[in-house]
Order: C-alpha cells, then sequence, then structure tokens
C-alpha cells in the first residue's frame, strides 16, 4: 500500500488492531502519554452503562432507535452488533478531532477496520501481532479472568483475526509495550508512507 491522502493541517485516522490479549490498550495508553495530538475515539453502544462508566467519555450511550437512525443516515463510520447490542465510531465526533488537526486512534476489531479502510482514504492501519501463539496464550491465562474453554475460544479467534493482518499497512510485534510504542510512533512520524 502507498501512502495515505493527508490534507496539511489535517488530523489523520490510525486504526489499530489485534487479537485479544495482545495488549492493544496497553499498547494505546502509552502512545497517549507520549503523544498529546492522538486522539482516542469514543464508540457509541446501545447496552447500558456499567457503573463508572461516563457518557462522552466511556462511551456515546444511545437508544437502539438513535443508533439505527445514525447508521440509516450514513453517520457511522462502522459499526457491528454484539450480544444484541450496536457498537460503532460516530464520523462527526471523529472528523470534529481531525478538522483541528488531532490524529484520532480508533482502537477497533477487524470488521470495523475494513469498514473504515473502504470508505476513508486517510487511514493508517496498524495491526498489532504478539510474538508468538504461546505467548499469546500465556497472556489470555496471565490476566486470570477467564476459564479455560473462553480462553480455548479466544484463541482460535485470534487466530482467525491474525490471518487477516495482510489487509493493514503496518504489523507490529508486541515484544514489550515500550517497544511497540515506539515503532506505532516511527510509523506515525513518517506520516504513515509505507
Amino acid at each position: 500500500m502507498t501512502g495515505v491522502e493527508h490534507r496539511p493541517g489535517q488530523g489523520r485516522i490510525i486504526i489499530l488492531s489485534g487479537p485479544s490479549g495482545v495488549g492493544k490498550g496497553t499498547v494505546l495508553k502509552e502512545l497517549l502519554s507520549r503523544n498529546p495530538r492522538i486522539f482516542p475515539s469514543v464508540s457509541a453502544t446501545t447496552r447500558k452503562p456499567r457503573e463508572g462508566e461516563i457518557d462522552g467519555i466511556h462511551y456515546y450511550f444511545l437508544s437502539k432507535e438513535e443508533f439505527e437512525r445514525k447508521i440509516a443516515k450514513g453517520e457511522m463510520l462502522e459499526y457491528a452488533c454484539y450480544n444484541g447490542n450496536f457498537y460503532g465510531t460516530p464520523a462527526d465526533k471523529v472528523q470534529e478531532k481531525l478538522d483541528a488537526g488531532m490524529d484520532v486512534m480508533l482502537e477497533i476489531e477487524v470488521q470495523g477496520a475494513r469498514k473504515v479502510m473502504d470508505s476513508r482514504k486517510d487511514v493508517i492501519s496498524i495491526f498489532i501481532l504478539p510474538p508468538s501463539r504461546e505467548e499469546l496464550e500465556r497472556r489470555l491465562v496471565g490476566r486470570g479472568t477467564e476459564d479455560a474453554q473462553t480462553i480455548r475460544g479466544r484463541l482460535k479467534t485470534a487466530e482467525l483475526e491474525m490471518e487477516q493482518a495482510g489487509l493493514y499497512q503496518y504489523k507490529v510485534v508486541n515484544n514489550t509495550v515500550d517497544q511497540a510504542a515506539a515503532e506505532i510512533e516511527a510509523i506515525l512520524s513518517s506520516g504513515g508512507e509505507g
């Protein structure tokens, strides 16, 4: 893939994907601490807020009808339905940040990433990979949040997701958070010119 279409003064959309357990959230947190020009996209959802979640910070909480209206009007960059609830990226909120010269980071799964890559030319796409399948399994087990059957399911899903890594402009192996964040910073400072 060649470079990203980009207007001077305009921010860029950065897609960050990778399998569960690879450390996307940790790498993103490190990137945000290093670069104040990156703004993490806030997703919209139709699920009910959990205790402590704040509308507009953790998610934009919408009714199913509001979400479906936004879909019908083409106001979602990408969306999907999981467990009966919609999740997606509001296009207007992303565009506000882009117009202000901010880069917007979308931490999304492969299905949503494909929708954004198909509809926009101002995208830098990065897929985070584990050092090995064994390390990914170790990280998932190390969380201590899921049983063995759930972990097996996540590993199977991870293998399917990693087969899609070729759709992305860049692949970064997360050996350490610092190394992965540094590689992504280098990609971004090169302007996404692959």
